[in-house]
């Protein structure tokens, strides 16, 4: 018997990518940096306000407190000896505007003390900058893709969509669940179902597949393990840890485990058909 509903899935697919092209173009225009205005008046102060204003600032706005006075960190990460923000100045900016994790924003300062403090950093406690951080150099760094914003994209979470965002990433997660168990039903089974017992046999070719994804699972299952201690250090370090290759282990668990049930349903599994509904919507 012919399966009435053996392209739905594929319809399914393709909605789904188009409701996520359409949930990527709302995300990443409220993602997007805001563009930075270059004040003149601004960049003819910054050379000669960062060795007095900037120090003033680093004081008075509290950075003294959790980095120390020689950059050396304490409730703060260390400041001093710090090659990530010697090779990315514009981060430093970004930090002081936006705040990151425990550090809080400093939206009271000035464009003036910003440049100012964040030059200090740049040139103090054993760091060197060639040419000052300045507006022109961080409204380049926002051609590229912002730290800031790649980590919003990654996040994903309820506080950074709103709900439309929220209702279009639900429904695309619903079709693409109906898709792939479809497309994988009508793989396992078949275009048409015949009622009876269902023998297969496997081949070389299906089991080597099987070999290699189980392989490939646990492969994987290292990996997440591994990459789980060394986040866990680093949140223990008051550092920054990688979740999102976390989250790309736990995936390639879940697809590689996903596949060899696959394999197995198809090459070494007896199947048992009953009775095919002719009305019926799903392939499942």
């Amino acid at each position: 018997m012919e399966r009435n509903d053996a392209v739905m899935p594929w319809v399914a697919i393709v909605c789904a990518a188009i409701m996520w092209i359409i949930l990527l173009f709302l995300f990443n225009k409220e993602t997007a940096p805001e563009p930075v205005v270059v004040d003149p008046a601004v960049v003819a102060n910054i050379q000669k306000d960062w060795p007095t204003l900037g120090k003033q600032v680093f004081t008075s706005a509290g950075c003294v407190g959790c980095h120390g006075a020689q950059g050396q960190g304490g409730a703060g990460p260390r400041l001093a000896g710090d090659e990530k923000i010697v090779k990315d100045p514009v981060y430093v900016h970004t930090i002081v505007t936006q705040g990151k994790g425990q550090m809080p924003a400093f939206p009271q300062l000035s464009e003036r003390e910003v440049y100012a403090v964040a030059n200090y950093v740049l040139h103090s406690f054993g760091n060197n900058i060639e040419e000052p951080l300045t507006p022109a150099l961080v409204a380049e760094g926002q051609t590229k893709v912002d730290p800031a914003v790649l980590k919003n994209r990654s996040r994903f979470v309820p506080e950074d969509i709103k709900l439309p965002e929220i209702f279009l990433a639900t429904f695309v997660m619903v079709l693409l669940t109906y898709g792939v168990i479809g497309l994988y039903s009508v793989w396992t089974e078949g275009q048409e179902l015949h009622p009876g017992i269902h023998k297969v046999r496997s081949t070389p070719v299906a089991m080597l597949g099987m070999v290699v994804t189980l392989g490939l699972s646990l492969l994987f299952s290292v990996l997440f393990v591994r990459q789980m201690v060394a986040d866990y250090a680093a949140w223990a370090n008051q550092e920054q840890v990688n979740a999102a290759m976390e989250g790309f282990y736990a995936a390639m668990i879940l697809l590689t485990l996903g596949l060899a049930i696959g394999l197995y349903k198809k090459f070494f599994m007896d199947g048992e058909v009953l009775v095919e509904d002719a009305s019926g919507e799903f392939p499942w």
